[in-house]
């Protein structure tokens, strides 16, 4: 990871990304009370962690018709407002030069907010 994306990843945390990527490990800590919410609480830890840290991290997609079929209940479940929310806030922050690097992290959320299911945070 550069040095700019330190820099950034630390601005992040201090101007909030923490407060998500707590809130996501909370939800991914109650989906684990359950069975069959591990699945779930399995791409919610993957949310919390690109939501704490996000420059300097890619997302690769792959997981074949299981994933699929995985990410079209995520989505009616929780994707679908969660990535309508990051792709919202993504777009006021891409409205002014400086905000365009964490806008464009809040669009790579609104994408594994769609698809988590075969996703690979790296």
């Amino acid at each position: 990871m550069g040095c700019l994306s330190v820099v950034f990843n630390i601005i992040w945390i201090l101007t909030g990304g923490w407060m998500t990527a707590l809130a996501f490990l909370l939800a991914g800590v109650l989906c684990y009370l359950t069975i069959i919410g591990i699945p779930l609480g399995r791409q919610a830890f993957k949310m919390a962690s690109l939501t704490l840290a996000p420059f300097g991290k890619t997302i690769t997609y792959g997981g074949g018709t299981p994933s699929l079929v995985a990410n079209v209940f995520w989505v009616v479940l929780v994707g679908l407002w969660t990535a309508i929310g990051y792709a919202l806030e993504g777009a006021l922050f891409c409205c002014t030069i400086v905000g365009i690097p964490f806008g464009l992290q809040l669009f790579k959320m609104a994408k594994l907010a769609l698809c988590p299911f075969g996703a690979t945070v790296w």
